[in-house]
């Protein structure tokens, strides 16, 4: 039998992209500080220009460019000049002005701009007040509940979560992923000097991740699109790759924000 099989058809670039993003973010969430800093408001630049190119088709030329490069320096300039309230506060104004030069589904993009831009910020800070392990425990928490969830989905079956939105997904994939994230999190319990509590917080983290993967498709439902875009090869877009991440990063940065983060830790 001649030639790949189409199903593999891409493992090549997939591979190569997947090893040099987990080096790229294995150095820079080791080094933190600023190396961390401008990757997480690069990517959320990039995202943001996805995000503008799929619900703004007939956006004049730079106009995506424009918005990214906003978004990515906004964040990174807030982070550095401001604090607390003023910090949440002047983001928000800025979802608010990017989302207002959308022509049509000024909510949708306002909502998504909203979680790219407080999300970059939730991992910004989690690295630098709680440090390298509560990133790696985030990570492998949306990593893990992602793979449990397909290999679950695919062996075990059965009912479609929401067919209509993301046909792939199942029940027992989603719940499967509740199951590893628990484990997680009573795995890391030690290393992050938490309590009990990090169990139920890892699998509300998780859920978070799986909603922000379905939210995703739904935006690419909408627009029409296959892939947010075609930056990494064999892997489609930057939204394609953190969906999941932003949404549990968003979630960590609410948990930490109303004290429950602190909770676990005393």
């Amino acid at each position: 039998m001649s030639g790949q099989s189409p199903s593999f058809a891409d493992l090549r670039d997939r591979s190569v992209s997947g090893v040099a993003m987990a080096a790229i973010g294995i150095a820079a969430v080791w080094a933190g500080g600023l190396w961390f800093t401008v990757l997480v408001c690069a990517l959320c630049g990039l995202m943001v220009w996805e995000l503008t190119r799929m619900l703004d088709k007939d956006a004049p030329r730079g106009k995506a460019e424009a918005a990214g490069l906003t978004a990515a320096v906004a964040l990174l300039v807030f982070w550095v000049q401001l604090a607390g309230g003023w910090l949440l506060g002047v983001l928000a104004l800025s979802v608010f002005l990017l989302a207002w030069r959308f022509p049509k589904d000024r909510g949708i993009a306002a909502a998504y701009l909203a979680l790219i831009l407080f999300a970059g910020l939730g991992l910004i800070a989690l690295r630098d007040s709680f440090g390298w392990v509560w990133v790696l425990w985030l990570v492998l928490l949306v990593i893990g509940s992602d793979v449990a969830g397909y290999f679950a989905g695919r062996l075990l079956g059965g009912p479609k979560l929401w067919p209509r939105v993301s046909p792939k997904k199942t029940w027992s994939g989603t719940v499967a992923g509740w199951v590893l994230a628990a484990a997680i999190g009573a795995a890391f319990m030690p290393a992050l000097g938490a309590g009990a509590g990090l169990v139920a917080v890892s699998v509300l983290v998780a859920m978070a991740g799986q909603a922000g993967d379905i939210a995703e498709s739904a935006i690419k439902r909408h627009a029409g699109v296959k892939d947010s875009s075609a930056l990494i090869p064999g892997h489609g877009g930057v939204m394609d790759r953190f969906d999941a991440m932003i949404a549990a990063a968003l979630i960590m940065l609410i948990l930490t924000e109303v004290g429950v983060i602190a909770r676990l830790l005393s």
